[in-house]
């Protein structure tokens, strides 16, 4: 009989899909894996619904394995559990009870209940049975506990799978996608709040994300480009690497501050955005554009103003931000570990050229016309600056 430590790993609605759903395992359990490798003698394993994380030669150091895979996007929980490979009732009841008696110790609980989820069908006793054979022993033991089966302070879980694990209680992960299964995006990065933000939702949602940043020197220090890579340091955190395409952005921004008025100058900035990443995107196969667009949080970004940005590009763009209100954005800032980078005092491009009256309701159409005028000469410096990004790794 072999018993020891190890890490049950759940996944949330990745449970739920039918034709696609290995597709989804195998991304996850790829980004698993490729987080644990050369982690001493880790095995990740499927377990009928669940990851199982185990040291081959042991008990498993799950304080050391968590670090490395708690940020991965897909996961739903973490469970610290034994496994045994007994099916005897009897040993099943002095293993459990044991384990239990552990996870009680700090937790002042009063009342508990046993819960038994029992995957093999073929095994002699029911979910039930099973529950108040561990439940009595846990009853009868010193921990002087009394049964709760509706609202209990703590629970005993009891899995009988290949093997049989029991567990108490749950760390929840990151949710969401794997990093990847929904193809790619590319998004539009400065270095306020908004766009990190957006790219770790969006990011959550499976989707790889390229960033790009137009940087404008003189005009802007050369530490808001390290700004930027930071951010995408921090973003790498979650999603196993993040590329980020630098753009120069300074004559494009000349061009158009002597082609259009002052009022009109954030709109066609925010186009020209749209165009480099357009490009950047057929070049990278991606399928989609994000930004941090938040509405009405700025005269850019009303209804009209983002219409007559769009009209740019033809990806589809995506906002996750579109319905949020500055504080909820601050507020996953700092639970992503991006908000003490963003508040550094370098502004982007957009910052520096933003005119104090901007336009908040352009026509489409007018805006279209204008940019018609131009569009070869903007097109051309587009194509220059694309030749001259640079490409940083995180």
């Amino acid at each position: 009989m072999e018993t020891k430590n190890v890490l049950l790993v759940k996944y949330g609605e990745i449970s739920l899909r039918k034709g696609n759903r290995a597709f989804f395992e195998h991304r996850l359990l790829d980004a698993i894996r490729k987080n644990l490798k050369g982690y001493g003698n880790i095995r990740v394993l499927r377990e009928q619904g669940r990851f199982l994380i185990e040291d081959t030669t042991g008990d498993l150091n799950t304080e050391a394995v968590l670090p490395h895979i708690r940020k991965i996007f897909g996961i739903a929980g973490f469970c610290y559990a034994v496994k045994t490979s007994s099916r005897n009732i009897e040993e099943l009841r002095t293993i459990g009870s044991k384990f239990f008696a552990t996870q009680v110790v700090d937790s002042n609980a009063k009342t508990f209940r046993v819960e038994t989820k029992r995957s093999d069908k073929n095994y002699p006793m029911t979910s039930t049975d099973i529950s108040a054979v561990i439940g009595e022993t846990i009853f009868n033991s010193e921990l002087e506990l009394a049964v709760d089966l509706h609202n209990p302070d703590i629970t005993l879980w009891v899995e009988i799978r290949n093997d049989v694990y029991f567990y108490v209680n749950s760390e929840n992960g990151e949710g969401g996608l794997p990093y990847g299964s929904s193809g790619k995006g590319v998004l539009l990065l400065s270095g306020g709040f908004d766009s990190p933000v957006a790219g770790y939702l969006t990011a959550r949602r499976g989707v790889e994300i390229i960033a790009v940043y137009c940087h404008s020197p003189p005009f802007v220090s050369e530490r808001a480009e390290d700004k930027v890579a930071d951010l995408t340091r921090q973003l790498a955190k979650y999603t196993g690497g993040v590329k980020l395409c630098v753009v120069p952005f300074t004559d494009i921004q000349l061009f158009l501050k002597e082609n259009v008025s002052d009022v009109k100058l954030t709109i066609f900035l925010k186009r020209a955005m749209l165009h480099v990443a357009s490009r950047l995107a057929e070049k990278e196969k991606a399928l989609c554009i994000i930004t941090g667009d938040s509405i009405g949080q700025v005269a850019s970004q009303t209804i009209h103003s983002l219409a007559a940005m769009e009209s740019a590009t033809q990806f589809p763009v995506l906002r996750p931000l579109a319905a949020m209100d500055k504080q909820s954005i601050i507020d996953i800032a700092v639970k992503i570990g991006t908000h003490d980078i963003s508040i550094r005092p370098y502004e982007d491009c957009c910052t520096v050229f933003v005119a104090k009256h901007p336009e908040n309701k352009p026509s489409t159409k007018a805006i279209e016309a204008i940019e018609a005028r131009f569009f070869n000469e903007l097109s051309s410096l587009i194509d220059s600056a694309l030749k001259a990004a640079k490409y940083i790794s995180n």
